[in-house]
């Protein structure tokens, strides 16, 4: 390696020394770099000497093509009965999923007396049926996600007190409404199109139909015990058809195109009001239903609190992403709510245009409440 002085004139007050590396290097210019290597040199690539000799070149070119004679014998997958030869003939709980299950009689449950609950989601199963022995005993059904079309099969299973049917293929709510004891219903994510043949469920409590393409409210009349009604993500307009239901105290109905709350004076006692993604402008009808303790409005395009006034008794309000800029309103129509422990406010106005500041002006504002969006508030 060889030092070489700079020899410019014009520099002889600054040191300046080039290093010149004359080591010869390990490949020819042009060459690529070297690939890495293994300890035994090899560099990771398959290669096939340009000499071989395919034995069969016509599977390159026929998709039909089938080498039968060289298929190495596989282990033969077991029918959908043995999925539950190692589950004790006395139990009450039947529990399989995500099992591929196609058939419902493969499974031979006839032989299971106990039984009281009977979970198979995520299969493969399209019909209900070979249920009859277990009518005595079975309690809960549950056939989330699989590929059901139609509800049959049901005739005989009067004791069913839970039927999760959700996130199957079912257009048509039917055949069920001879299940006197049923508590709870779920149909989630079907193709629901209407409310219907619910008529005589006079136990049931708690009726979820969210992600379906129901436009109205309708035919709930009978179901005077319901508590709980879930419709979110929908295609609903209107709150009008809830007048028959007298001990609703929640209503989810979030997703949907609704206007206008004034409908809502039909049932004064509901206690929970789950409305975010909608076309709300105002609040204005919320003040008939004083006992509401839980208000989710987020995601609307709502202005004023006004109209919150007469809930005495909320204790959570969540408000995000609307049209809020008022904090001298928040306090007047807030303030006075003891029980509010829990606000959501981000993304209004009055967070946007000063977020340094924001939750200070919420906590003189609101001293009582403990959680301001998603972070408790210090003491």
């Amino acid at each position: 390696m060889e030092v070489q002085p700079e020899k410019d004139k014009e520099s002889e007050g600054t040191a300046h020394i080039d290093i010149v590396d004359d080591r010869p290097s390990p490949r020819i210019d042009g060459e690529p770099s070297p690939s890495l290597r293994d300890s035994k040199g090899w560099d990771g690539k398959l290669r096939i000497p340009k000499s071989a000799l395919m034995s069969n070149p016509e599977a390159l070119s026929d998709p039909e093509y089938s080498d039968d004679s060289n298929v190495l014998q596989g282990e033969e997958i077991r029918a959908d009965e043995n999925l539950l030869d190692s589950e004790d003939s006395e139990a009450e709980e039947i529990m399989c999923s995500h099992s591929r299950i196609s058939s419902l009689p493969a499974l031979r449950l006839e032989r299971f007396k106990n039984v009281a609950r009977i979970c198979l989601r995520q299969n493969l199963i399209q019909d209900i049926e070979s249920l009859d022995s277990l009518a005595d005993t079975l309690e809960e059904l549950d056939l989330y996600d699989n590929l059901i079309s139609h509800i049959r099969g049901l005739d005989n299973l009067t004791k069913l007190t839970s039927l999760d049917l959700s996130f199957n293929k079912i257009k048509h709510i039917k055949h069920i409404n001879h299940l006197k004891n049923l508590k709870e219903i779920f149909l989630v994510a079907n193709k629901i199109s209407k409310i219907e043949g619910l008529e005589g469920l006079d136990k049931l409590k708690s009726l979820e139909l969210g992600s379906n393409r129901i436009r109205e409210i309708q035919n709930l009349d009978s179901l005077k015990n319901l508590e709980e009604l879930w419709l979110a993500k929908n295609k609903i307009t209107e709150l009008t058809g809830l007048g028959g239901l007298p001990k609703l105290r929640l209503l989810s109905i979030q997703s949907n195109r609704i206007r206008d709350l004034s409908p809502l004076k039909e049932v004064p006692q509901l206690e929970e009001l789950y409305i975010a993604h909608n076309a709300l402008e105002s609040l204005e009808g919320i003040e008939n239903n004083i006992n509401l303790k839980i208000l989710e409005i987020s995601n609307n395009q709502i202005s004023s609190l006004k109209g919150v006034g007469p809930l005495k008794d909320l204790e959570e309000l969540w408000a995000s992403y609307n049209q809020l800029g008022d904090f001298a309103e928040v306090e007047r129509e807030l303030k006075d709510k003891e029980d509010l422990t829990t606000v959501y406010f981000e993304g209004n106005p009055l967070q946007l245009r000063g977020p340094a500041l924001y939750r200070n002006k919420v906590r003189l504002a609101l001293p009582q409440v403990k959680q301001i969006d998603a972070t408790f508030v210090r003491v």
